[in-house]
């Protein structure tokens, strides 16, 4: 079976390095699979294995690579089916504990690996690619890579921006239909990186596919259902982090390796993996984990056990972001429940959660971000904050620290965008007397005002590029000079940081220094913008609603269904400091018990019919138009209209709206 072909002339980059890439993207998606996986050559020589294959094997990853699989597996004791040419000359085996009747062709178990061009064109097509999809190399090559999107109403998809926002951000995660060459449809989960050279070229971009209907017939909420799960309390916990690249640990603190121990000798000398710790029944778990984390950057924390080096166990709670996937990097924070465990026992009943007094909302979107919250609190690292303007990037620093253990210690902010270019240096670091015309006293700055507490940084995108080195300096080398000073200050500061700015694109532009991009980026949160969890547009309306009311003297204790509808319905770009501002004036505007809300403001932009138009078509340009602004979601649209979604795809059908029309 040829792995490839190409009717067109791709870059040399990209068909000499294009199918290392892919076979990196693959060892991602591979790292932390219960399932054991073996990726094996032509020979029958182990490339790579998955953590539930280290498992089962009884071997270490870094003891089978390289070895042949026949001297691996013991006789009639394991069995294997085998995907083919999922890449030239590698083929992805599955091992089983019992004698399976057919070897090959489990498609359940296949991976689809292709290759785009810089446009979204085909031009590399493998064997797994064709048993999903059905295509062959010579029918895909060429063709552009929506045909592969279904064009069922639930499709959320504009290639072109898909592919722009792939080569920004570097990957891309999504899980949706994708329609195979008879016409049949499958849920797929697809996840895409860029393809560029040392020197930032863009080439194309490398994809895996997955075929996940089973699962998403089982369970459409899988990924969702550790958001309510109850976190220990900050007093008794330990936390620890520990980094890696793929199934490999780079590195890890003194309270993890204590948690496992592990001496920091172990961690350098032979090397430690991934599935040398995991429980060998925490692995599908800690498989949902890895999967969200690809979906999302990071996932909801969630317990599993560990083996210690003393082969005795410990649990903990975990929380996985995702840095990079080609190569795949890692950091996973993890809480020690041991004492809450105890002090559960004793109590006889769960210990209290923490309270969220200015998050307000119950979406799974929320929760996974207030649990990724609670579990990097208790450590040091750095957080990056990530997130449309208007969507409570400081609320969740403040909530960080106030989980931290330096919450008794001072919490220093400093909008960087609000600060003249001029005097932010001065801001940050203070200055001595004389240093320039008008520095008549020495002044503090925000890091000595923060020292032993934490330091949050607002719109850190804002900061010019000439002031980079010396922030990225004083976070390294915890010490600085005050401006026209020659002393050099040590500092203890923890420090929190966010930005609305797409900091990836900045860095291709040269904005913004890949270095203290990445020392930033140590554990990344993003906050979902509103109109992603409309769900939690009730809550928050009654929340601020009450707020005001109170703060006003007011006794409002009724919101029309018809104005909750409106309000559900609207996009809000400004995201929740909009809807905030919105109910404050409403507040203010209603005489009586019910909330009067001047809805000709959020319908102002509400196309205006043409003269003569007939409702079938006023109708028509207004779900266009709310599609539009949903991103093609029917369900997000449905929610904003007040239907149900089944009824606006009927209302779709009947006035032929197709994704042609967005």
């Amino acid at each position: 079976m040829n792995s490839a072909a190409s009717v067109h002339e791709p870059s040399g980059w990209l068909v000499e390095d294009g199918p290392r890439e892919l076979e990196q993207l693959f060892r991602a998606v591979l790292s932390r699979q219960s399932e054991p996986i073996l990726i094996v050559d032509d020979v029958h020589h182990c490339w790579y294995a998955s953590s539930g294959a280290s498992k089962l094997v009884g071997l270490s990853m870094g003891q089978m690579i390289g070895q042949r699989v026949d001297d691996l597996i013991e006789p009639n004791k394991l069995h294997y089916t085998v995907n083919g040419d999922v890449l030239p000359g590698r083929h992805v085996w599955v091992l089983h504990s019992r004698p399976v009747h057919d070897k090959s062709g489990d498609v359940a178990k296949d991976y689809a690996l292709f290759s785009l061009d810089g446009s979204g064109l085909v031009v590399a097509w493998y064997s797994g690619a064709e048993r999903i999809y059905g295509y062959k190399g010579e029918d895909i090559i060429g063709q552009h890579v929506s045909c592969l999107d279904s064009d069922d109403d639930d499709t959320p998809i504009n290639p072109g921006e898909e592919l722009e926002t792939t080569a920004i951000q570097g990957h891309l995660s999504q899980e949706r239909w994708q329609r195979k060459q008879d016409g049949s449809r499958f849920w797929a989960n697809v996840l895409t990186t860029a393809l560029r050279d040392e020197n930032e070229e863009l080439h194309g971009f490398a994809r895996v596919v997955r075929d996940f209907s089973t699962r998403h017939r089982i369970d459409e909420a899988s990924l969702h259902k550790r958001a309510g799960l109850r976190l220990p309390p900050v007093e008794s916990t330990i936390a620890g982090t520990v980094t890696g690249e793929f199934d490999r640990i780079t590195d890890a603190n003194d309270a993890f390796l204590s948690m496992i121990g592990y001496s920091r000798e172990d961690l350098t000398g032979s090397g430690l993996h991934w599935a040398d710790i995991a429980a060998p029944e925490s692995l599908p778990q800690d498989e949902r984990a890895h999967e969200e984390g690809l979906l999302h950057g990071a996932c909801t924390p969630y317990e599993m056990e560990y083996v210690r080096k003393d082969e005795t166990r410990m649990r903990g709670l975990a929380a996985t972001a995702v840095i990079s996937t080609s190569p795949f990097r890692w950091i996973t924070v993890v809480q020690d429940l041991t004492e809450r465990e105890r002090a559960e026992k004793i109590a006889g009943e769960p210990g209290p959660a923490h309270e969220f007094e200015e998050i307000v909302g119950t979406s799974a979107a929320l929760k996974r971000v207030m649990g990724q919250v609670e579990i990097v609190a208790p450590t040091d690292a750095t957080v990056l904050v990530l997130g449309e303007t208007g969507t409570g990037k400081e609320l969740v620093a403040r909530a960080i620290h106030k989980l931290s253990g330096r919450r008794k210690r001072p919490f220093v902010t400093l909008n960087c965008a609000a600060i003249p270019t001029g005097l932010l240096e001065s801001e940050l670091f203070g200055y001595e007397r004389g240093a320039f015309t008008g520095a008549l006293s020495q002044k503090i700055g925000r890091f000595e005002m923060a020292h032993q507490g934490t330091l949050f940084l607002d719109e850190v995108g804002d900061i010019p590029l000439e002031l980079q080195p010396k922030l990225l300096r004083a976070l390294q080398e915890k010490e600085f000079e005050r401006l026209g000073g020659t002393r050099t200050i040590p500092i203890d500061v923890r420090l929190l940081a966010a930005t609305n700015r797409n900091l990836t694109q900045m860095m291709g532009d040269k904005l913004f220094r890949s270095d203290l991009y990445y020392r930033l980026k140590v554990f990344p949160i993003t906050i979902p913008p509103l109109r992603e969890h409309p769900e939690d547009i009730p809550v928050l309306v009654r929340h601020f609603t009450q707020s005001y009311a109170a703060k006003m003297n007011k006794h409002i204790d009724k919101i029309p269904p018809e104005t909750m509808q409106a309000l559900v319905a609207w996009p809000w770009p400004g995201n929740v400091r909009e809807l905030e501002n919105f109910i404050e004036r409403s507040v203010i505007l209603s005489p009586g018990q019910n909330l009067r809300v001047p809805l000709a403001e959020i319908r102002a932009d509400a196309m205006e019919a043409p003269a003569g138009a007939t409702l079938a078509e006023v109708e028509r340009e207004h779900i266009i138009r709310v599609l539009r602004e949903t991103n093609g979601v029917v369900s997000a649209a449905a929610t904003r209209l007040g239907l149900p979604r089944t009824t606006l795809n009927a209302m779709m059908r009947k006035l032929e709206i197709s994704r042609k029309d967005l």
